[in-house]
């Protein structure tokens, strides 16, 4: 890294696409369960063609979303362990708040709130499948005693807000810290970015050790 005009690939044009494909779809898949979840949400599966094509509609792009986000994990799991560091930063998270990243642990690619919104993540998503498939009236309802379609309709609709909730944190956060959205558009960031926010990871780059 001889030069602050260089620039560091941080993702790269597979991970991209891959990324994408599970936001669009999570947002598909959000905004139709929310449509079949309460009356008053009905007006919204105007937007996938009424009730009959948002309830055909829901839990493919339910699959898709989560079939993405396994291909996704698979190339992030092992940046998304946590250790002593990560431990230490999640115990000084005023300073995060207070941005005094100077005060914190070293970061490696991912930091310790990533990581566990990651794990959050996979959770969800796999409670979500198990208890949607449990409940597709469609292919698999029929199959499960009602007691059982009753409460994996309650634990899909609560891993359904948790992971609402940890998205909404995960978009926050990409627009609270500068060149992150940029980063996963492009796939580039600046090593004054990287050496700012992911010294660790910086360092193993730059020493080819990553």
């Amino acid at each position: 890294m001889s030069s602050e005009d260089e620039t560091i690939v941080r993702y790269n044009a597979s991970e991209r696409i891959n990324h994408w494909i599970v936001a669009i779809t999570f947002f598909l898949a959000a905004l139709s369960g929310l449509a079949l979840f309460h009356p008053s949400l009905f007006f919204l599966t105007d937007l996938f063609g009424g009730g009959p094509w948002t309830r055909i509609l829901h839990p493919w792009t339910g699959i898709v979303m989560v079939v993405a986000f396994a291909l996704m994990a698979r190339w992030m799991w092992r940046d998304n362990y946590l250790n002593e560091s990560d431990r230490r930063w999640l115990f000084q998270i005023w300073d995060v708040i207070g941005n005094r990243e100077e005060r914190l642990p070293p970061v490696g690619r991912y930091n310790a709130g990533q990581k566990v919104l990651f794990w959050v993540l996979v959770v969800s998503l796999a409670l979500l499948l198990l208890t949607g498939l449990v409940i597709w009236y469609a292919y698999f309802a029929l199959l499960f005693p009602l007691w059982l379609r009753q409460a994996a309709a309650v634990i899909h609709a609560l891993a359904a807000f948790v992971l609402v909730e940890g998205i909404i944190v995960h978009i926050y956060a990409s627009i609270w810290v500068k060149g992150s959205i940029h980063a996963m558009v492009s796939g580039k960031v600046t090593p004054a970015w990287a050496r700012q926010h992911h010294p660790e990871w910086y360092r193993e780059i730059s020493t080819g050790k990553a």
